[in-house]
């Protein structure tokens, strides 16, 4: 059996775009007629290069795959390794690699006639744990809403104790203000901006100090969160590095009396030893992973001491072959794996088997149930209740797309 071809689809998310405002998906084909999907994680550099995408995975494609046996799956993952990264690992070319090696994965399945955690050594379990973060589902509205929502100490508890009611034993939020401008902008600067522009405008800057006044509402938003839903479910901080390492050492000494089950990328990622500072100082464990790829990132993670909790995406750690890697390394350590989901529904499938097969799982990311915008994209539907997802049982990953779906949201 050899790969004939590759083609990309890139998918415009309606409103209220939860998991992103586009996916990036691939299929690969066989001479066999067995064809699999893959998926990129949304937060690539690609997010605004969608031509960049389809060139750089088609050209890939033609010179390390074409002609391939795909159940060739650790040497073609290595190959796509080397050549890509110089064994140097890089989140970007990481979502390229991970959407062929997810790719690959689902036609080994369809081949061998089983579900891809077979492969991976069985199930370990066939109910798996969910978390998603607060959306506004009580006002409906989208993700240009967060900012203000996660600001509102009245309003995300009151989300936060609907999703509760639904089933879920743990929701997240990130309090903190993703950037921060100096000198603040005036009214009038903000009118028309909204907070997605103003992120990707101000990003390049470093990681700020935050003020009294911000310890104060997280204090008062992450109380609100805590009184409306007791000990029902989990309070996750989902912060994304925007902070410093003194600044984080003090939000943890406000977020302790609230017991969060982690504490999320507490200074940026690239800064493993500042990491574990944060780490040594606290009680709540800190997580990490949704911007790192390959056992190597994630080994000087462990090494440090920065987390407990790993977050690998399966759209941009290297695959399914290089979380099964992250997960093991992780055992050693007594470390969790909890993988992060900022995306669509392949990425959703393909963590849920690595979640099936390892021993040492924690929780699952998921955007609400895995259903929405997902059931358009999806022949058949992810199945949810309760506050757990099924584990796929259809050889490969256990899902297939829609293709009038993605030729109607094409980009």
């Amino acid at each position: 059996m050899k790969l004939t071809k590759l083609e990309p689809f890139i998918v415009k998310v309606p409103p209220p775009h939860y998991g992103g405002y586009y996916y990036f998906f691939v299929k690969l084909h066989t001479d066999k007629g067995i064809y699999g999907w893959g998926e990129t994680a949304t937060l690539s550099i690609y997010y605004p290069l969608h031509d960049s995408y389809k060139v750089l995975m088609k050209e890939i494609f033609e010179k390390y795959l074409k002609g391939e046996d795909p159940l060739d799956r650790e040497r073609l993952n290595k190959i796509l390794y080397t050549n890509l990264t110089r064994r140097h690992t890089e989140y970007s070319t990481g979502g390229l690699i991970s959407a062929i090696d997810m790719a690959l994965w689902d036609i080994a399945g369809k081949v061998c006639d089983q579900p891809v955690y077979n492969l991976l050594g069985g199930a370990f379990r066939r109910k798996i744990r969910s978390y998603t973060y607060i959306y506004d589902v009580k006002g409906k509205k989208g993700l240009e809403e967060q900012p203000s929502l996660w600001a509102d100490p009245e309003r995300v508890a009151e989300n936060a104790a609907y999703l509760v009611d639904e089933g879920f034993t743990a929701v997240k939020l990130d309090p903190v203000p993703l950037v921060y401008v100096e000198p603040p902008l005036t009214e009038e600067e903000k009118r028309g901006m909204n907070p997605v522009t103003l992120r990707y405008k101000f990003s390049h800057r470093n990681p700020y100090h935050m003020t009294m006044e911000q310890y104060k509402r997280v204090e008062k938003v992450v109380g609100a969160i805590r009184d409306a839903i007791g000990t029902k479910a989990d309070i996750l901080i989902g912060t994304h590095g925007q902070i410093t390492t003194a600044s984080a050492i003090r939000l943890a000494k406000v977020l302790e009396p609230f017991d969060p089950l982690w504490f999320e990328e507490p200074v940026p990622p690239e800064n493993t030893k500042e990491m574990a500072k944060v780490a040594r100082s606290t009680t709540i464990p800190i997580a990490t992973g949704e911007r790192l790829t390959t056992v190597f990132d994630f080994r000087q993670v462990l090494e440090d001491g920065a987390a407990s909790i790993l977050q690998p995406d399966l759209g941009s750690c290297g695959g399914i072959t290089e979380c099964k890697k992250i997960a093991g390394m992780a055992e050693a350590y007594y470390a969790q794996t909890a993988p992060h989901v900022w995306g669509g529904p392949l990425i959703t499938a393909a963590a849920l088997h690595i979640d099936a097969s390892i021993p040492n799982f924690l929780i699952q990311e998921s955007i609400l149930k895995g259903r929405g915008f997902f059931d358009e994209l999806l022949v058949e539907p992810l199945v949810w209740e309760d506050g757990y997802y099924t584990v796929p049982d259809s050889p490969g990953l256990g899902v297939d797309l829609n293709m009038e779906a993605l030729k109607k949201y094409a980009v």
